[in-house]
């Protein structure tokens, strides 16, 4: 994990870089949200003006710097224009738990279908349970958004059921599914504890022989 006032800087894949929000990146972000990314969203609202999202990135840089937060703007990497402004993904430490992060994703409405939040979430998975620390990632998804659940599917997350979830762009609760991805390490200790909870099988009279010298 890094120390504080240490975050990420860049994460790669093939055709993306993700990267620290910049205060530059307002006036790109405000345009790419529009009507249909912000219904399925719990806090970016519709309307988007480039001094909201000045501030919103404000507070987010600052979130990095103090650990509690691992915000990243989604770019291109490869093709043309290279650095162009794609999306969002971040995860914030939940209040109720330190040691929980909670995903937010989205992009703009041109560069949906490419399979590219399927190519950033992971990366941003990786970059999120080695620099926050966490033992777990959860996100909030609508029951229909089928294009969320994907990604979510994608990146080995497993459904914890229904629960409700405060909407500040739309001023109240909704229903969503909870997903959690628990930190690789975790996922292997807690395989190893129900393995250990399983009854040893019967020793035959050759095992037995063989294990005496």
């Amino acid at each position: 994990m890094n120390a504080v006032g240490d975050p990420v800087r860049e994460v790669h894949t093939h055709r993306l870089c993700l990267r620290l929000p910049f205060p530059e990146d307002a006036e790109a972000l405000a345009g790419l949200m529009g009507p249909a990314i912000s219904a399925r969203l719990a806090s970016w609202p519709v309307h988007l003006l480039p001094a909201a999202a000045a501030s919103r990135l404000s507070e987010a840089r600052a979130a990095a710097m103090a650990g509690l937060a691992l915000p990243m703007v989604i770019t291109r990497r490869e093709g043309s224009p290279r650095g162009q402004v794609l999306g969002w993904i971040s995860a914030s430490r939940a209040e109720a738990d330190r040691s929980r992060a909670v995903l937010t994703y989205w992009l703009g409405d041109d560069f949906q279908g490419e399979g590219l939040m399927r190519e950033a979430a992971p990366a941003a998975a990786s970059a999120v349970f080695e620099h926050l620390g966490v033992a777990e990632i959860r996100a909030a998804v609508q029951p229909d958004n089928h294009a969320s659940r994907a990604v979510l599917i994608g990146l080995g997350m497993r459904p914890l059921g229904s629960g409700r979830i405060w909407c500040a762009a739309r001023g109240r609760e909704e229903e969503c599914e909870w997903w959690s991805l628990l930190r690789p390490i975790m996922e292997s200790h807690l395989q190893s504890d129900m393995d250990q909870a399983e009854p040893p099988p019967a020793r035959t009279a050759q095992s037995v022989s063989q294990a005496v010298p």
